[in-house]
């Protein structure tokens, strides 16, 4: 049995939830980046040059570019590729944050050990929004 049709403004509103959904937590890290750099700046790994400040608030531009760029529809597939990107970009930060986790509480250890695998759905999150653009 064929699926009813649905009108293109609400297919296209249907279509654009997972893409807005990713611009608003992209949007919401990359704002709390430069809102309270403090909470990020551990995370930068020792091994990039010059000073952890300075990498954590070019990551929460790009998160907003990012953010930005996911959430408008002509550069929306384009968007999905950056997110993806980003998200594979950043995991090294969180590798750090994990291995230097070893001298706190196991409450944080498993944190943020746990917290790795989760990469994996926010890179396909940005893979799907640049497939359906």
């Amino acid at each position: 049995m064929p699926r009813p049709h649905l009108p293109s403004s609400r297919a296209s509103r249907a279509g654009a939830r997972p893409a807005l959904a990713l611009a608003a937590l992209l949007a919401g890290a990359g704002a709390l980046h430069l809102l309270r750099p403090i909470t990020f700046d551990g995370m930068v790994p020792q091994a990039l040059p010059g000073a952890a400040r300075t990498w954590t608030y070019v990551s929460g531009v790009a998160e907003l570019g990012v953010a930005a760029t996911v959430a408008h529809p002509r550069t929306r597939r384009v968007g999905g590729w950056l997110a993806a990107g980003l998200f594979v970009a950043v995991f090294p930060a969180n590798v750090s944050m994990a291995v230097d986790s070893a001298g706190g509480s196991t409450a944080a250890q498993v944190l943020t050990w746990a917290r790795l695998p989760l990469q994996v759905p926010l890179v396909l999150w940005g893979l799907v929004v640049a497939r359906r653009g």
